[in-house]
């Protein structure tokens, strides 16, 4: 995030386990109802694009990095970087800034933190907008890991296997994340890279998808990701979904039909 005539302050809050979280207010201090923005990825941490789904002379939105992610520290880091640890953030951030109830929004991977927030601790949220729905399900994961999607997209499926040796192509996301979590730098961005341009072309509006460069390539993001979805996003499988009868605050979803990445099955 960069600091505009609307922003109300920068700080940043020591969580506990080393991690410091950098969190952002923005908007109308005076706003009846705060806000709570959620970032996706996990790891990609918040952008000003994100700012334009807000009205500042109407809303106070509080915007934060998750642990690892954006201008949070140590950047990177997956020590103490779990769901849970992620959930218990947003209530000290709540804490420390003085909320007592707001509402939370996000889309993707912020929907499985502001469901098992809103699971947590209910009395805080007033209201839930989510985007994209991804609850974190074993079954959600093996689509995007094992290529589900790949009877819309085989070029991209196609592309992806060929960067996988062929003994791997049962399962070529395990081959990658096992590079990516591991100890070789080179190797990590290198797997990195291919993972995220195959996420990204999966989400390109047209075939027009064009990769970033290699060398300028930051696979912190990815790795982050990778670490979630290689431990089931540290949740039991159907958590949120079968526990979704408890969520009694008013919930808006935003699905499209066509998301091939958060198919609409789950937000149906």
């Amino acid at each position: 995030m960069v600091p505009d005539e609307f922003t109300i302050q920068e700080t940043f809050v020591d969580v506990g386990d080393g991690h410091q979280l950098y969190v952002h207010e923005w908007g109308n201090p005076k706003a009846h109802t705060p806000i709570v923005f959620l970032h996706g990825g996990p790891g990609d941490g918040t952008h000003p694009r994100h700012q334009q789904y807000f009205n500042p002379y109407e809303q106070r939105v509080v915007f934060f990095d998750q642990r690892g992610a954006g201008k949070s520290v140590p950047y990177g880091s997956l020590e103490h970087n779990t769901t849970t640890d992620l959930v218990e953030d947003i209530e000290k951030i709540a804490k420390h800034i003085g909320l007592e109830q707001f509402a939370l929004t996000g889309s993707s991977w912020a929907t499985v933190l502001g469901l098992a927030y809103a699971l947590k601790y209910p009395h805080r949220v007033v209201a839930i907008a989510l985007r994209g729905i991804f609850t974190g399900s074993q079954g959600e994961i093996d689509y995007l890991d094992k290529g589900g999607y790949h009877i819309f997209f085989p070029d991209a499926w196609d592309n992806y296997l060929s960067q996988t040796p062929k003994a791997r192509h049962n399962d070529p996301t395990a081959y990658h994340f096992e590079r990516i979590l591991g100890d070789n730098p080179a190797i990590m961005h290198k797997s990195a890279y291919i993972y995220a341009n195959l996420e990204r072309s999966l989400l390109s509006l047209d075939d027009r998808f064009t990769p970033q460069d290699l060398d300028t390539f930051d696979p912190i993001p990815t790795r982050i990701e990778a670490h979630y979805m290689s431990n089931h996003c540290f949740l039991p499988d159907r958590y949120i979904l079968d526990n979704a009868d408890k969520l009694t605050m008013p919930i808006w979803i935003i699905q499209g039909r066509y998301d091939v990445i958060c198919p609409p099955r789950t937000a149906y």
